[in-house]
């Protein structure tokens, strides 16, 4: 399972790419979007999704 971003509702912020441990978000067309292959939900790593801890917009990222 991998975390996605409701392009939508993510204002470009850019707070989830940095706290990614697994290099899975960037940057496209002016928001930010999650790589599937590459997204572990932060298993490994930390106790909750640093990229959904981090978002300043409610529901703005989501389980896939």
């Amino acid at each position: 399972m991998a975390y996605k971003i409701i392009g939508s509702t993510c204002s470009g912020c850019s707070a989830c790419d940095p706290v990614c441990p697994n290099e899975a978000i960037r940057e496209k067309s002016g928001v930010f979007i999650i790589d599937p292959a590459k997204c572990t939900e932060c298993v490994g790593h930390f106790d909750t999704a640093q990229c959904v801890a981090v978002c300043p917009v409610d529901r703005c990222i989501v389980k896939a």
